[in-house]
């Protein structure tokens, strides 16, 4: 699937109404939505508590708090691609402290080419984290199943005196004749056997 058929949730956490409105006007369109803004940490908490989003856009400092903590967490706790934007001076200090926990910085004033291309790399860090997310999932659902028909086995080991060949076989071949996964199979052992 192409990049331009995603859609991504941002959230831009700032008190600074020029920023914002540029920002939102650079995002406007279908590939990112909804677009919300938080004009300090503390509402910005509170919208990530109601809802996830892909990308976060965090402008430093903001009237409760730098936004640096807040920045670090949120890649650590969450699948957000988080950006920092910092004042020129305090950049170099604030990158070393941030980068390596996945949060990439810019130096203010900002550009618009530089925005441009910092988004392009947040787009494609949030691809990269999706796929990494799903891999997660299929690797989880798997080792569900394994779980689930290993319990099974053991029950028909117990319950029905097979050993553990035959109960593997049992399973795999009840899977086939029946057209439905082994842990269908295995769950319906489970419900079934006392």
């Amino acid at each position: 699937m192409a990049l331009k058929e995603q859609v991504y949730s941002v959230l831009l956490v700032s008190a600074a109404q020029s920023l914002n409105a540029s920002l939102q006007e650079m995002l406007s369109g279908s590939v990112f939505s909804p677009v919300n803004v938080a004009a300090d940490v503390a509402s910005a908490k509170r919208a990530f508590a109601e809802r996830p989003y892909d990308i976060v856009f965090v402008n430093s400092p903001l009237p409760d708090d730098q936004g640096v903590r807040f920045a670090i967490d949120l890649s650590a706790e969450s699948g957000a691609v988080v950006l920092l934007f910092v004042r020129a001076e305090l950049f170099d200090e604030v990158t070393d402290r941030v980068s390596c926990h996945g949060v990439f910085t810019l130096a203010k004033p900002l550009s618009r080419g530089m925005m441009q291309t910092a988004l392009t790399w947040m787009v494609s860090a949030r691809e990269r984290l999706r796929k990494t997310e799903k891999k997660s999932r299929t690797l989880a659902e798997k080792m569900e199943e394994i779980r689930l028909v290993n319990r099974a086995k053991w029950l028909l080991i117990e319950k029905r005196n097979m050993d553990e060949p035959t109960a593997h076989r049992y399973i795999e071949k009840q899977a086939m004749d029946r057209c439905i996964t082994r842990r269908a199979v295995a769950e319906e052992i489970l419900k079934t056997e006392p």
